[in-house]
């Protein structure tokens, strides 16, 4: 590869193509993404990809509205789908969970996002397949569903070719050139490369990347499990996503009636080394899933088992990405820590992080996603749900 560049993305998920692209689509003349294997290969790839904007922050339901604008406008704007279907998306809470549920459907609301409480008689004719028992009320989200991660990582890397970036994937990153207060470009096992400014999306190896700079990042990488099954039979199975706050379970439709299912918080996490973890599920596991998942939707009690796997998810301590360039150091911009929400707000973050790189001009809610928010105390905490926002 030749440089230098003006900005080199390090990383092809989600979040890193999304600021490519939208670099370019900015104007950035010289801009290179590199990635070590191939676009979505990481956590991005095996993301279930719900797509929800049922948040206890104003920004990150803001920024998945964005998000949701972004994957109807792809056909057109870069002649390529990113798969997404608007199924709809569903959140069953308890007693415990309503107040706050309340709350934060009115702070939805008031910000233009169509969501609401279904009635009885709409949860009774609407969800054939659901047990009730314990099911307080159910939150529905009619512009929710879900997306192909994969489409939609592809779709943006194909967009930043097409307008004249340069893709280099089998690229690893082995570490960040750095002179005084200013990074200056990256080492590859071709030698040094420089830029102007480097953009570190590399995930759960984004820790190693600045690290190897003497940068600090306070950055964890979690085993996220996820199944695979298939309800046999032809008894009504839901349509849309679901997140199931009873019994601490996610549902995401595949078609042919099968579902991504996963656990969802509250649950158990725990780190491990990204270069070096299980990426076949846990049997424990797949066997908790299952009965929860039998448990509460009755079509599924008998379903075949099609899939079980891990990936990781990039966590920091407050499950807030962190986006935006460091006090005193130059040419340095982070993308990472999706902490489980990366795939659903990472268009709108890469659109909004190549507007902060170009023209250097950012909004001041998103500007708290800085690093810097960790030295200044002013970590995001949600509204319920502890700080998985």
């Amino acid at each position: 590869m030749s440089g230098p560049y003006d900005v080199i993305v390090v990383g092809a998920g989600i979040l890193g193509a999304s600021t490519a692209y939208h670099l370019k689509r900015n104007g950035v003349a010289r801009v290179a993404l590199l990635e070590r294997r191939a676009p979505a290969a990481g956590g991005t790839g095996k993301s279930a990809a719900i797509i929800r904007q049922h948040y206890s922050t104003p920004l990150l339901a803001r920024l998945t509205r964005e998000g949701i604008g972004m994957f109807n406008a792809m056909p057109d704007e870069i002649g390529a789908s990113a798969g997404y279907v608007r199924s709809g998306w569903m959140f069953l809470i308890d007693d415990a969970m309503i107040e706050a549920a309340r709350e934060n459907v009115a702070m939805l609301q008031s910000s233009g996002i169509e969501t609401e409480f279904l009635n009885d008689s709409d949860v009774a004719g609407r969800l054939p397949w659901l047990n009730p028992e314990d099911v307080a009320a159910v939150v529905y989200e009619p512009d929710g569903g879900y997306a192909d991660p994969v489409r939609t990582t592809e779709a943006y890397v194909k967009g930043f070719g097409d307008l004249g970036g340069e893709v280099l994937v089998n690229t690893p990153v082995r570490g960040l050139l750095r002179r005084g207060d200013a990074v200056t470009g990256v080492f590859t096992d071709d030698g040094p490369v420089e830029a102007g400014n480097v953009v570190n999306a590399a995930g759960p190896w984004s820790k190693f990347l600045a690290e190897s700079a003497d940068i600090e990042m306070n950055l964890i990488s979690v085993r996220e499990q996820d199944t695979v099954w298939e309800a046999r039979g032809d008894r009504p199975i839901p349509e849309v996503s679901i997140s199931n706050g009873v019994d601490a379970i996610y549902l995401r439709p595949l078609g042919q009636r099968r579902f991504v299912v996963g656990r969802g918080f509250p649950k158990e996490y725990v780190t491990v080394d990204p270069y070096n973890y299980k990426e076949t599920a846990d049997e424990a596991f797949v066997a908790d899933v299952q009965t929860r998942l039998e448990r509460r939707f009755p079509p599924f009690v008998g379903a075949r088992r099609i899939d079980a796997y891990a990936a990781l998810y990039d966590v920091t301590p407050d499950w807030y990405p962190f986006i935006g360039p460091r006090d005193g150091l130059q040419g340095y911009f982070d993308a990472c820590g999706g902490s489980g929400h990366g795939f659903k707000i990472g268009p709108a973050l890469g659109c909004h992080l190549a507007r902060w790189i170009s023209e250097n001009i950012v909004d001041e809610d998103f500007a708290r996603l800085s690093y810097d928010r960790l030295a200044a105390g002013e970590m995001f905490v949600g509204a319920y749900g502890g700080n998985r926002a």
